[in-house]
């Protein structure tokens, strides 16, 4: 189990690599959860040299708390309700498709604004490792490996610093492996477990993915 908290993503991101490090010899794709894991990423596919690119996942929120995720939605446009499906069953059907059709234009953005709009890698025969940032109700996490899955790897694995417990349980059978550094409980905020947890620019995303953290969107 981890030290918490972690320092900031970037000490999370050299645990989890070095965590990871059996999976150097078949030089992985890391699919990182914009935008917290990116840079995260960077460092883990850095390290294992590996690959990096986004998947592309966006959380459903409440219509009464948009921060409470009722689940997720992938570049595809499926849908992956959160482990409490319940919640889903609660919201009107007119909500939830307007809240799909407004995440996947957000989508769509970030894959023109981050990537060019060059479409995603080939993940068919590869390790694949999809990183986020921590695990709170597992929606993103969950839609993301689904996604990552109907691109036929061979290996998929999910990687986490932090993880609540029940969240993890609910989104292991998607992965071949789970690596997951810490899983505190009782489970706060993902923020919780970090002494600085800072929002990631969507220049820090760009710059990631090039291979130069230090690069500003501005100067890109």
């Amino acid at each position: 189990m981890a030290m918490l908290p972690f320092r900031d993503r970037e000490d999370a991101g050299h645990r989890l690599a070095q965590a990871l490090a059996a999976h150097a010899p078949s030089r992985p794709l890391v699919l990182a959860i914009p935008r917290g894991a990116v840079p995260m990423g960077r460092i883990i596919a850095d390290a294992l040299g590996g690959d990096l690119d986004v998947v592309l996942v966006r959380k459903l929120g409440a219509p009464y708390n948009p921060e409470l995720a009722i689940g997720a939605v992938d570049e595809a446009g499926q849908v992956t309700p959160a482990h409490e499906g319940i919640l889903m069953a609660d919201v009107d059907q007119a909500y939830l498709d307007r809240e799909v059709a407004r995440q996947q234009a957000v989508i769509r953005a970030r894959r023109q604004s981050y990537c060019g709009g060059v479409p995603p890698m080939p993940l068919a025969g590869r390790t694949v490792i999809v990183v986020d940032d921590g695990l709170a109700t597992g929606a993103t996490m969950a839609a993301a490996l689904q996604a990552a899955r109907r691109g036929g790897p061979a290996h998929l694995v999910c990687a986490i610093p932090v993880a609540a417990r029940d969240s993890l349980a609910a989104i292991t059978p998607l992965a071949d492996e789970v690596v997951c550094l810490a899983r505190p409980h009782p489970f706060h905020a993902v923020g919780a477990f970090y002494d600085r947890f800072e929002s990631v620019s969507d220049g820090e995303v760009v710059a990631a993915l090039r291979g130069d953290p230090g690069q500003s969107l501005s100067e890109a």
